[in-house]
């Protein structure tokens, strides 16, 4: 497949975060993966480059199981979600004690954090998410996230994104490929040339991978072809 298709069609598609926390009430969760996900696993050490016990973060993180795995592994885990509900799920379905407690940077937001100091979830809007909350992040996990937000709110997504990456973090990036005519999302439509147009200046971006995802989860979306996409980011060096 090709990034040829109108990148405009889906520009006025809106969802209101409400609406991601019905998704959650009402069970409607096709986006969650109950196995850590291959490109994850393939791609890990891209992230890790040589590093062990690195600062993760998933955005938009759910229940990711993706989670567990990397903290059994010596990482710790941020997470940001506007369910509570998902944020809890994780804990339950992973049989992780925690604590809850206020944010008191973030009016009504809370944080969720395991009784092992590994993982922390804090139930907020993204954008209300600062690097002055947890600080910034060696590595990002990205799958479901820049794809889920509405594309009228992605250079704000991005411009966040880039303010949580340290010195030498190293975001990976999952984007999906398919018709925008067939399907008005989410996840939408990104192609390279948008994560080239929200990324390029301040980051190096790498293609790792581009593997045919069409399966049978797609088929009341209505599209005929499903590519997804694996970026590995990295802020480029201050010439100063």
């Amino acid at each position: 497949m090709t990034d040829t298709y109108d990148v405009h069609v889906q520009e006025k598609r809106h969802m209101l975060p409400d609406e991601w926390v019905d998704r959650w009430k009402d069970g409607r969760i096709g986006f969650h993966q109950d196995i850590v996900h291959e490109l994850l696993k393939k791609y890990l050490e891209k992230i890790l480059n040589g590093r062990k016990g690195i600062r993760f973060f998933f955005p938009l993180c759910g229940k990711a199981v993706d989670m567990k795995w990397l903290a059994d592994l010596g990482h710790t885990v941020f997470g940001v979600d506007v369910s509570e509900i998902g944020i809890k799920a994780f804990f339950s379905e992973q049989n992780i004690p925690y604590t809850e407690e206020p944010v008191g940077t973030i009016p009504g937001a809370k944080l969720f954090k395991s009784t092992d100091g590994k993982i922390f979830l804090y139930n907020c809007n993204l954008y209300d998410f600062t690097s002055s909350v947890a600080g910034r992040f060696d590595g990002i996990w990205d799958r479901g996230s820049l794809v889920a937000i509405n594309p009228s709110d992605r250079q704000r997504y991005a411009a966040l994104i880039i303010s949580l990456m340290d010195t030498d973090c190293r975001y990976l990036l999952d984007t999906f490929l398919y018709n925008p005519n067939l399907y008005s999302g989410p996840p939408f439509f990104v192609p390279d040339e948008t994560v080239q147009d929200l990324f390029g200046e301040m980051c190096s971006i790498q293609l790792l991978d581009s593997v045919d995802a069409l399966s049978e989860k797609q088929n009341n979306w209505g599209i005929d072809s499903l590519t997804e996409k694996v970026h590995l980011l990295t802020l480029k060096k201050s010439s100063s």
